[in-house]
């Protein structure tokens, strides 16, 4: 039985949030010495509570604070390549616990304006409390951020659209077009067709076909809240904008299934 099989299993009998937290607490064991052994060595880190690192990665304080810097430095380096300003407004939609925001500050110098927003009320807290030099912003599941249309030059989200059903799908795509300046870059990533290899063989007939394939029976916008997204449909969904690339990774033995990122630029 593949990994798909099991999953939409453990939804069927609404078993995902308790099979999550055993999931928790197994990697939170297996991770304990080397992050304990890590903060021996770096005693001054600032590091959110580790269940609010699990909902937006892993329990691994290396990883989690070197691959969130690789991954900030990624996104950089893709939006210098169509916008090379050194004065941005950026926004980090589905900021987490800053895995990933609490290095742009330093890479894109002190002329720019970062942003963070989330929906998780404990992750903007810690963030407000833990990383200067940042405007942190609480938000809900529905799309109304309070900021003004056109205020961002470059807007990203890392596993967002992944776990959004598709009628927020149109309504969230609508809302960050709203506050993303005319000629801004969005840089999204998804599930795409590296994924079909844990995908049950109706859900892959379904993906072929281009249409959205969600695993739902959990809370929308959980990690466990899973969403798959076809090149037709992304297509679709920004058809009034202009796709500038779509990146998509090899996998890496031993690594996890790597997610596609799109670059959009609004018209």
């Amino acid at each position: 039985m593949n990994k798909g099989k099991i999953s939409n299993l453990l939804r069927s009998f609404r078993l995902m949030h308790l099979t999550d937290r055993i999931r928790y607490k197994l990697q939170s064991r297996k991770n304990r010495n080397a992050n304990e052994l890590y903060l021996a060595n770096n005693p001054d880190v600032k590091l959110p509570p580790d269940y609010l690192m699990y909902e937006s990665f892993q329990i691994n304080y290396k990883k989690y604070l070197e691959g969130g810097r690789d991954v900030a430095s990624w996104i950089i380096h893709t939006f210098k390549k169509y916008n090379d300003s050194t004065s941005i407004d950026i926004l980090d939609w589905g900021c987490g616990p800053g895995r990933v925001i609490r290095h742009m500050p330093e890479l894109l110098g002190r002329d720019s304006n970062v942003y963070g927003t989330d929906y998780n009320e404990k992750s903007i807290e810690w963030c407000k409390a833990n990383l200067p030099d940042i405007h942190f912003n609480l938000n809900t599941l529905e799309p109304n951020l309070p900021y003004e249309d056109g205020s961002f030059d470059f807007i990203y989200g890392i596993s967002i659209f992944t776990h959004l059903s598709e009628e927020m799908h149109h309504r969230w795509s609508t809302e960050l077009k709203r506050v993303l300046r005319s000629g801004g870059i969005l840089f999204l990533t998804t599930h795409g067709d590296n994924f079909k290899r844990i995908m049950t063989p109706s859900e892959i007939d379904k993906y072929n076909k281009g249409q959205l394939v969600i695993r739902g029976n959990v809370t929308e916008g959980h990690r466990t809240y899973s969403a798959f997204q076809p090149d037709a449909f992304m297509r679709k969904l920004f058809e009034k904008d202009t796709v500038l690339e779509v990146i998509i990774q090899d996998q890496l033995a031993g690594k996890a299934v790597p997610q596609d990122a799109w670059v959009i630029r609004k018209r």
